[in-house]
C-alpha cells in the first residue's frame, strides 16, 4: 500500500513539473463551462479604479453590473508585451521590454488551438494588411499583437490569422469566427494616448451588436487590461470583465486572478492542454450559469 501511494505521489510530482510547460486539463476545469467561441479583448494602461465607478466610462460600468467582474484581477509585469505574452502562452517568456525585434521559440495558444482542430485569429486595429510583422503603423503597435512574437508563428499560414479588426464584422455575419480571436483596439482606442471615454465609447460600438446578435451563443466575452500603473501583483489591479449568455448576471468572481488564471480559464473552456504558468493558476469561477 505505501509503495502504490509513493508511486501516486510521485507521477503527481512528475506532472505539476510538467506543467511548467505544457500538461493536460485538470479536472477543476469543469467548473468553467464549454466555449464554443471565446474573445478576449485588451485595453491599456489603467487600474480598475480609472475604469470601474468612473462615470467617464459608462459602458464598462453597465457591463460590469450586468454581466460580471473578476474584481481582485492583477496584470503580471510591466511593460505591455510582457502581459500579452502571459495571456496566450501562460508566460513573460523572459521579455521585460517592448522590444520590436525578439522572437520566442516557444509554444502558444496558437500551437495547442490547431493541435486540437481549433482555430484562431487576431483582429488588430490599424494594422495595415494581413500578416504585417512591423513594429507600427499609424495607431498599429506590435508590441499589443503578442502572436507575431513567436517564431511558430511567422509562417505564411499563421500569418493569414493575423487580420485587421475590419475583418471581425464579417467574419461575424459569415458566422466564420474561430474558436479564439484576441481583439486589439489602436493606441487611441484601447486608452494608451486618449482617455477612458474615448475607449470606453469603442467597446460599447463594439460588443453592442454581439450582445444583441447570435454569434456568442455558449461563447464568452472577456474584457481586459494588459497592465495598470502600479506593481500590484506585478503589473497592477486592473478592471476585468466577463460578458454573454454563458455568463449569470450580476456575478463576481472574488477570488484573487490575474492572465494565467484567465488563461487557465479559456484553455478549460476550449479543451486544450494547459501552457506555462496556466498549469499552477485557478480558473475564473462563480460566475457561470
Amino acid at each position: 500500500m505505501r509503495l502504490a501511494v509513493v508511486a501516486l505521489l510521485a507521477a503527481v510530482a512528475a506532472a505539476t513539473c510538467a506543467g511548467a510547460t505544457l500538461s493536460a486539463p485538470r479536472t477543476e476545469t469543469r467548473s468553467v463551462p464549454r466555449f464554443r467561441h471565446v474573445i478576449l479583448i485588451v485595453f491599456e494602461n489603467h487600474e480598475v479604479g480609472d475604469v470601474l465607478g468612473n462615470p467617464d466610462a459608462p459602458t464598462f460600468n453597465r457591463l460590469a453590473s450586468t454581466y460580471a467582474t473578476i474584481s481582485r484581477y492583477n496584470a503580471v509585469a510591466h511593460p505591455s508585451l510582457p502581459n500579452y505574452l502571459a495571456l496566450v502562452s501562460g508566460s513573460t517568456q523572459g521579455i521585460d521590454s517592448d522590444c520590436t525585434d525578439c522572437v520566442v521559440d516557444r509554444r502558444s495558444l496558437a500551437d495547442t488551438l490547431a493541435a486540437s482542430g481549433k482555430t484562431w485569429r487576431t483582429y488588430a486595429e490599424g494594422l495595415p494588411n494581413i500578416g504585417f510583422t512591423g513594429a507600427s503603423s499609424g495607431r498599429y503597435a506590435k508590441k499589443h499583437n503578442p502572436f507575431v512574437y513567436f517564431r511558430r508563428n511567422l509562417t505564411p499560414a499563421r500569418l493569414q490569422r493575423i487580420v485587421p479588426l475590419s475583418r471581425f464584422a464579417s467574419d461575424v455575419r459569415a458566422r466564420r469566427l474561430p474558436a479564439f480571436s484576441l481583439v486589439i483596439p489602436d493606441l487611441c482606442h484601447d486608452m494608451h494616448d486618449c482617455d477612458v471615454a474615448t475607449g470606453d465609447t469603442w467597446l460599447g460600438a463594439f460588443v453592442r451588436p454581439l450582445l444583441h446578435g447570435s454569434a456568442l451563443r455558449n461563447s464568452v466575452v472577456f474584457v481586459v487590461f494588459d497592465e495598470g500603473t502600479t506593481d500590484v501583483g506585478g503589473g497592477g489591479r486592473v478592471a476585468a470583465v466577463a460578458l454573454g449568455p454563458l455568463v449569470r448576471h450580476h456575478a463576481q468572481s472574488a477570488a484573487p486572478n490575474n492572465h494565467y488564471g484567465l488563461l487557465r480559464t479559456i484553455e478549460g473552456g476550449l479543451g486544450l492542454p494547459l501552457l506555462g504558468r496556466s498549469a499552477g493558476a485557478r480558473p475564473i469561477v462563480g460566475i457561470w450559469r
